[in-house]
């Protein structure tokens, strides 16, 4: 590619005012109030006695909010990305950025749970409407994880350091999945940074799993996490929800003792890295094996919390020679130990390989971070509390696009899907009492955007 004309032949003007740089933001605006949103958030989320006006039209500002997350706004000021062009003939309401500062510093933790409540409605009706959870009648995974997002400054409330030894806020989402359905967030929860990973957990999960079930979602209902979330009051809440559980447990002196006392007969190799598959023996031949045994955890808690179920343990053949003394040789095989404390009925195999598909709430995180939670952006706490909601209300909303659009983007990343589907330029022109949205031609994925356009009631001629 070069360009086709020189420098002093090539002007640039400012002076068009039907253009539109995210012509996709109409079909996500249609769907967000075809699933309630603006009506949601005028209902419950009462910011009665804000100074400035900051408590009148909370749909308006969450849907300005909403929709500059959708075009990629990961900052307050970003959203001034909504005010260029023919944005006013397309859309109204629309407020600036100044208008949605303010909005945010009048939250209080009363109205972030208000917006929290809102956004589990919406949630439902998302997924109901755009069908984000086939198989939920079956088998559904819930996963818990948290990150600490860093910060710079000494304004930021509640920022400190955690295990991370940086400066951050510490923020916790649940996510469900199905076998065939990629995660949707559920749950969501910002606490300062030195809180432990696993503080307000047991409530958060009760929380996802009664939205969940509102969803409709009649199956098995498997709660994953890592250690940080293996306490006895996370299990007691899982028990007395009904749902199973499957978490890493920290491999403390009881949990190594349980292990070296595992015949060593019981293994069984598995499907890993470089692993070869045995035709004659039907066995996978690999450095990787499982086995497992029963286990009673939480012993030295009151009675009520003793916890037993199955312990699955894996081990891999450690690499390299750094275990082996100098001028010696291997006297044995020294193996790093996995160990998955877990109720679930599954059999070894599939039971360890499910526990191990909890990773994909890192592509959430992944997905978070590129685009409305790359800053928390307030220097008030509840202000960045009702931002991590709204961030995690548009990642969902960007995927029942993509869901709408094609197979193809109804699993892809949200920076795909805005990319191919938001960010998509167009022109506005009125006639006849309608009006119209050109798009460019030969866009490479106009078939998709066909779709999601037809799927949103609007009407696209190709």
């Amino acid at each position: 590619m070069k360009s086709s004309h020189t420098a002093a032949a090539t002007f640039a003007a400012a002076d068009d005012s039907n253009l539109i740089a995210y012509g996709g933001l109409a079909a996500g605006v249609r769907l967000a109030e075809r699933c309630g949103l603006p009506g949601l958030v005028r209902d419950r989320v009462r910011l009665a006695g804000a100074a400035n006006g900051a408590g009148t039209a909370p749909d308006a500002k969450v849907m300005s909010l909403v929709a500059g997350m959708l075009a990629g706004a990961d900052s307050i000021d970003d959203v001034d990305v909504l005010r260029h062009g023919a944005m006013s003939r397309a859309f109204s309401g629309i407020r600036a950025p100044s208008t949605l500062g303010t909005f945010l510093r009048a939250f209080t933790w009363g109205h972030v749970r208000q917006l929290e409540s809102a956004a589990r409605v919406f949630t439902d009706n998302l997924v109901r409407h755009c069908a984000l959870l086939p198989g939920a009648d079956q088998l559904v995974f819930l996963d818990i994880d948290s990150k600490v997002k860093p910060v710079h400054g000494y304004a930021k409330q509640g920022a400190a350091f955690g295990y991370t030894r940086q400066r951050g806020l510490h923020f916790q989402i649940v996510t469900a999945s199905t076998p065939i359905a990629p995660p949707v967030i559920v749950a969501s929860r910002l606490r300062k940074g030195s809180a432990g990973s696993a503080k307000g957990a047991a409530h958060l999960i009760a929380e996802a799993v009664n939205t969940l079930r509102a969803m409709g979602a009649t199956g098995q209902i498997i709660v994953r996490g890592d250690s940080a979330f293996c306490s006895h009051k996370t299990i007691a809440a899982c028990r007395r929800l009904g749902v199973r559980f499957s978490f890493t447990i920290a491999q403390r002196k009881k949990i190594r003792t349980t292990i070296a006392a595992i015949d060593d007969t019981a293994w069984t190799a598995i499907k890993y890295t470089d692993a070869v598959f045995d035709e004659n023996e039907q066995r996978w031949v690999s450095d990787a094996e499982v086995a497992e045994t029963e286990y009673t955890a939480f012993t030295g808690k009151p009675k009520k919390y003793h916890a037993t179920a199955r312990l699955l343990v894996h081990r891999v053949k450690r690499l390299g020679q750094a275990h082996i003394a100098d001028g010696q040789g291997e006297l044995f095989t020294a193996h790093r130990f996995h160990a998955v404390f877990t109720d679930t009925a599954l059999g070894l195999v599939e039971a360890e390989a499910t526990h191990r598909r909890h990773a994909i709430i890192e592509q959430v995180f992944a997905d978070l971070e590129d685009s409305a939670l790359g800053h928390l952006p307030s220097g008030k706490f509840t202000a960045n509390a009702a931002w991590l909601t709204l961030a995690a209300l548009a990642r969902n909303l960007t995927c029942a696009l993509g869901a709408l659009a094609s197979a193809f983007h109804a699993r892809a990343r949200t920076g795909t899907v805005r990319r191919h589907l938001i960010a998509v330029p167009a022109r506005l022109a009125t006639g006849a009492r309608t009006l119209t949205w050109h798009f460019p031609d030969r866009w490479p994925w106009l078939g998709a955007l066909e779709n999601l356009w037809t799927a949103v009631g609007h009407r696209l001629h190709t």
